[in-house]
C-alpha cells in the first residue's frame, strides 16, 4: 500500500508539469466515467447528484487499497506478485493517459514515473520487511530491524505527501484563476431586458427566477475542471465551410456582445429534478460565426470539442436559427464565465438538453454531417437530437410536509425552452385539476413560475402539477426515464394535513 501510494504521488507530480489530466489516477478515472455504461452513470448522477466524482474516486481508492493489501499479503515469501501488481497498475494508467484526447505522447512519463517509482519502493521496503519477519521468527532482536522498516515506511509516507502536495501546487500554478479575473467586468453592448419583479414567486417558496452562478447546476464527465487561460485559448472553427476560422478570446470579447436570458436542464433531470437553472448569457450570436465561415449545403451537426476530448453535436439548424438565439458565451450574471461552468467559452443553445447543446471549454466546432461523426453521448444510445420536454415542478411545500388542514399554499416552476409555457394546472389525489397562477413570462426560453392554494382534509394527500406549452401540448402523465432523450412524467409530492 505504501508502494502504490508513493506511485500515485510521483505520477501526480510529473503530470503537474505537463497536465493535471496525464496524472494516472485521473486518467483512469475519466477512463472509468467514458467506459461506464449509461444506466450506471445515470444512477450516479440521480443518486449522488455534484458528488458523483468524488464517489467515483473514492470508490477506485478503496478498490486500489484493497488489491494492494491482497497483493501485500501474497508477496509475503516473494516479491513477485506485488511487482506485478504495480506494473499492471502502471499500465493500465499509461493505457487510459494514452486514450485521452487532450494529451501528447508526453504525457505517457507521467505513468512511466508512476511505475518506476512504486516497483522501486517495493522491492525496498519488501528486502526490509523479510528480515523484520526473521529476527522475530528465530527469538532475536527485533528493535533495529522495525526501526529502519517503519522510518523507510515513514520515508515514503513523507516523500507521497510531498509529491502529491507537490503536483497539486505546480498544477495550480497554472489556473485560471487569475486570468478570469483580468476580464473584468462584461458590458454587452444589447442587454437582456430587466427581469420583472413579479417573474418569480420566491417568497412562496419558487427559486429566484435568476440562478446564482454558484447555484447554477453543473453535470459534466471532467473530474477536474479544465484550466484555460484567455491568452492559451482559440475557437477553431472548420469543416464543411467557405473557410476556415481561428478566434482568439480577445477577437470575441472585442466584438459587440449580446446578453440573453436562457433556462437551461440537464437530460440527466429526473421528474421533480434540481438540473434546471437560468441565468444571463454573455457573448456573440453563434450564427454570426457560422455567416462569417459560410456554411456550406448538406451540413448537418457542429462537432463540438472541449478542451478536456470531450464532444457534443448541435443541430447545425438550431445554431443558425437566429429566432433561438444560440450563443458563444463567455460571461453568466455580469461576470466572466465560472471556471466550473466553461471558462473562457462555452455554447449555449436554447431548447435543447445540454448534452446536444453546450458543450464547455469548448475549443473547436467543426461543421459536418450526422454520419460523418459521432459525439461522446450519441456513441453511449443517447438521442442525436433532443428537444427539451415540457416539465413542471412542485417546490413548496417539499415532499412529506406536515401542513395545516384547510387552505394550504402550492408553488413550482415550470419549462418548456424555447416553445414557452401557457399555463400550470394542479390537482389533489384524484380531483378535478385547477390552473395555478403563473409570473409573469420573460421570454420563451426561459421557465415560469407558479402557484395556487389547495384545499387540503385532514389526511395524507398527492398533490399532482402539470404544464401546458403554447403548442397546445400538455405534460404526459408517462413516467419515462431520462435515457435517451428526457425523462417525463408528472412531478407529484405528499402532503400530511392535521
Amino acid at each position: 500500500m505504501l508502494a502504490l501510494a508513493a506511485a500515485l504521488a510521483a505520477g501526480h507530480l510529473v503530470a503537474g508539469f505537463i497536465s493535471i489530466n496525464a496524472s494516472p489516477y485521473l486518467a483512469v478515472g475519466n477512463g472509468a466515467i467514458d467506459l461506464t455504461p449509461v444506466e450506471l452513470k445515470d444512477f450516479a448522477v440521480r443518486t449522488f447528484g455534484t458528488y458523483d466524482k468524488l464517489v467515483l474516486l473514492g470508490s477506485m481508492a478503496l478498490v486500489m487499497v484493497g488489491v494492494a493489501a491482497l497483493a501485500g499479503v501474497l508477496s509475503r515469501r516473494s516479491p513477485v506478485p506485488g511487482a506485478v501488481l504495480i506494473a499492471l497498475f502502471g499500465l493500465v494508467g499509461a493505457f487510459a493517459v494514452f486514450e485521452r484526447p487532450d494529451l501528447t505522447a508526453v504525457a505517457l512519463l507521467a505513468p512511466l514515473a508512476s511505475l518506476v517509482v512504486g516497483i522501486a519502493v517495493f522491492l525496498l521496503l519488501h528486502r526490509i520487511a523479510p528480515r523484520v519477519r526473521r529476527d522475530a521468527d528465530s527469538g532475536g532482536k527485533t528493535g533495529t530491524s522495525r526501526r529502519a522498516f517503519l522510518l523507510s515506511g515513514a520515508g515514503v509516507v513523507a516523500g507521497a505527501g510531498a509529491a502529491g502536495l507537490g503536483g497539486r501546487l505546480i498544477s495550480s500554478s497554472r489556473d485560471a484563476t487569475a486570468s478570469r479575473e483580468a476580464v473584468g467586468k462584461l458590458v454587452p453592448a444589447r442587454t437582456a431586458p430587466m427581469i420583472p419583479a413579479d417573474a418569480d414567486f420566491a417568497k412562496l417558496g419558487t427559486p429566484p427566477f435568476l440562478t446564482p452562478n454558484g447555484k447554477f447546476y453543473r453535470v459534466d464527465t471532467a473530474l477536474s475542471v479544465p484550466q484555460v487561460r484567455t491568452e492559451d485559448w482559440s475557437l477553431r472553427l472548420h469543416g464543411m465551410v467557405d473557410r476556415e476560422i481561428r478566434y482568439s478570446y480577445n477577437d470575441i470579447r472585442n466584438r459587440p456582445l449580446v446578453e440573453r436570458t436562457v433556462t437551461m436542464t440537464c437530460v440527466s433531470n429526473e421528474v421533480g429534478g434540481d438540473y434546471v437553472s437560468t441565468s444571463n448569457f454573455i457573448g456573440v450570436d453563434l450564427a454570426d460565426l457560422l455567416a462569417e465561415a459560410g456554411v456550406k449545403p448538406g451540413a448537418e451537426q457542429l462537432f463540438c470539442t472541449s478542451v478536456d476530448g470531450w464532444t457534443s453535436g448541435t443541430p447545425v439548424a438550431a445554431a443558425q436559427d437566429r429566432g433561438r438565439g444560440a450563443m458563444l458565451a463567455i460571461g453568466m450574471n455580469g461576470e466572466p464565465l465560472p471556471l466550473e461552468h466553461g471558462f473562457p467559452a462555452r455554447l449555449v443553445t436554447p431548447g435543447l438538453y445540454g448534452y446536444v447543446s453546450a458543450t464547455k471549454w469548448v475549443t473547436d466546432i467543426e461543421v459536418t454531417t450526422w454520419d460523418a461523426r459521432q459525439a461522446y453521448w450519441l456513441k453511449r444510445s443517447w438521442a442525436r437530437e433532443a428537444p427539451i420536454k415540457t416539465e413542471s415542478r412542485i417546490d413548496s411545500h417539499r415532499g412529506f410536509a406536515n401542513v395545516r388542514k384547510g387552505k394550504v399554499r402550492v408553488a413550482g416552476v415550470a419549462w418548456a425552452q424555447h416553445t414557452g409555457i401557457e399555463k400550470v394546472e394542479v390537482r389533489v389525489d384524484q380531483g378535478p385539476w385547477q390552473p395555478a397562477t403563473l409570473s409573469q413570462e420573460v421570454n420563451s426560453n426561459t421557465w415560469r413560475m407558479w402557484w395556487t392554494e389547495v384545499d387540503l382534509s385532514a389526511g395524507v394527500h398527492q398533490v399532482f402539477c402539470r404544464a401546458t406549452d403554447k403548442s397546445g401540448y400538455t405534460q404526459t402523465d408517462m413516467r419515462a426515464g431520462t435515457v435517451p432523450d428526457g425523462a417525463t412524467g408528472w412531478h407529484n409530492v405528499t402532503f400530511t394535513a392535521a
